[in-house]
Formats: C-alpha cells, structure tokens, sequence
C-alpha cells in the first residue's frame, strides 16, 4: 500500500526500463529546474526541446550540467511542443512536461489529431496527496481540467483514475463520489450523479474499483462520521480516490489541503497516450519534483 509519495522510489526503481521525460520549451528555470533533479535522482532521463541558448543560458546561472542530455533547438514555443508531444507519441520519451509555454499551446498539441496524444478518453486532472492526518496516500479528481462535469464526463474521469491507480498498484481503490450531503436529492444533481455511479460500478459498467457515493466529505474519510449517521460502507473512512462535483469545490479542497493541513502532493493529466506534468510557478519546489516522480512511476 501507498503511504507516502516517496514510496513511489520503489514503483520505480522496479521498472526495466527508465522513463525519458520530454520538457517542451525548456527555457523555463521552474520546470527546468524540476526536470533537471528528477534526473539527478535517477528518476528520469531528459530531452529537452526550445531555444537552446536560453536554456544554456539557464544551466549556467543555476550550476545545471546538461552535458550529455538531448538538446533539440527550436525557438518556436509551437515547433518546439510539436516536437516534444511527437517525442511521446513515437516512444521515443514516455512523459511530456509543460516548460515556458501556455497550457494553451501544449494542449493544442497534445491534441493534434495527426500527430498528438489523443486516447479517446477525456484528459482529466489527477492530484494524489499526502496527508499527515490520513493513514495513506488519497487522490483527488478533477480539480483542475473539467468545469462542471455531466455523467458521462464523470465516468471518463473516474476510469482515467482508477486506471493510474491500477497501474500505482492499487488492485481495487476505493472511490468515494463526494457530494454536500450523504443521501440522493434530485435537486442537488451531484448527489443524484453519485448514486448512478455506484450502481454503474455494481453493475461493472466501472471496473476495477469499489464506488459509493453520495458522500459528504468528512463520511469518505473518516469511518466514525459515517458510522454516527448510519452509513454503512467499505468507503467510508478509507477512500483511495475522490470524484468532486465540479471544479470549485475541487480546486477549494485541492488548496486546502496544501493550505492548512501542509499536504504533500503529486499531480498529472490523465486520458492522453502518456501522463502530462503541467507544474505551475505557485507550485512548491517539492510538488513540482513528486509531479515527474507520479508520472514516472507508471
């Protein structure tokens, strides 16, 4: 079981083969710099792909030594993404990075019908934690991608999770369908969501993962709340994985997390042919470094 993000290491370390990952726009000391110590730890190898003086320009103010690391110059911030998304999709790296380009431009990319990462699936945002006050890692999706969600974007997001999950080694994670109250009430149309999902996932149109929901927050993660309003549930209390509603509520509880309860966290994009690590200059020094560890660890 995932306790702490550092256990991913071992995920890792069991792999055949290390994963390369593709920095598009590289000139970017944030990301660079994220990259660039992740491969220091042996998590990663790099391809770097952007202007290339300004990214050499940046190894020399920050004591980086890229010798021996895969420069491709390309000063055009949409050439260069090209390149790094055509990297993934060949196979020739495993993970693309946002650099020094909007997520605009690295999403129309990863998009391309021709040349991109598309899966068929919707890309979703997928942010596992670590949090002093739980007994292991807990996820959270979407917080991020997805504004207000309908069921059927729901579905897409929960198996894009539980699939990552899987492969994290989690055989059955367990999701809690979060909701602002625990019972089914037709005008509150996350709860009425909640519900079908549960039954989909009885039904085994969700594989491969334990589902209840409506939960309100403090029923998924704590099984005395649950047990005082009657709940009974293999949920509650030890859920692996929370669907949110839509992205307020998410990205509210996301910050939270990292805010006041000083959470730990690794994040990715989910549903394209390889995971995306989209780091933002708020990110923690830390949270940008467990980001490529998460993606590698697949």
């Amino acid at each position: 079981m995932l306790k702490k993000l550092k256990d991913l290491n071992n995920l890792i370390g069991n792999q055949s083969k290390k994963r390369v990952l593709a920095l598009a726009v590289a000139h970017d000391h944030h990301a660079l710099d994220a990259a660039y110590k992740a491969m220091k730890k042996n998590v990663v190898d790099l391809i770097l792909t952007g202007d290339e003086n300004e990214i050499n320009s940046l190894a020399k103010m920050y004591n980086y030594n890229l010798k021996g690391i895969k420069i491709i110059n390309e000063k055009d911030k949409i050439k260069a993404v090209e390149i790094a998304v055509k990297l993934v999709n060949s196979g020739d790296a495993d993970i693309l990075m946002k650099g020094n380009v909007s997520t605009a431009i690295l999403l129309k990319g990863v998009l391309n019908k021709e040349w991109g990462l598309r899966s068929g699936e919707l890309l979703s945002h997928f942010a596992l934690f670590e949090i002093d006050a739980y007994h292991k890692l807990i996820a959270l999706t979407d917080v991020a991608m997805n504004i207000l969600p309908d069921l059927k974007a729901k579905v897409a997001i929960l198996n894009n999770s539980v699939n990552y999950l899987n492969k994290l080694g989690i055989a059955i994670p367990k999701v809690a369908i979060i909701g602002a109250v625990e019972i089914v009430n037709e005008n509150m149309p996350a709860t009425t969501d909640a519900a079908l999902l549960s039954k989909m996932a009885q039904r085994k149109q969700i594989q491969n993962c334990i589902v209840d929901g409506p939960l309100a927050f403090d029923n998924a993660i704590s099984r005395e709340s649950a047990k005082l309003k009657g709940i009974d549930s293999e949920v509650a209390g030890d859920a692996d994985l929370l669907l949110l509603p839509e992205i307020n509520s998410g990205n509210v509880l996301y910050k939270s997390f990292v805010a006041f309860a000083k959470a730990k966290v690794a994040s990715v994009i989910l549903g394209a042919k390889a995971p995306i690590v989209l780091t933002s200059r708020a990110d923690t020094e830390e949270s940008k470094l467990n980001s490529i560890l998460l993606a590698a660890a697949t």
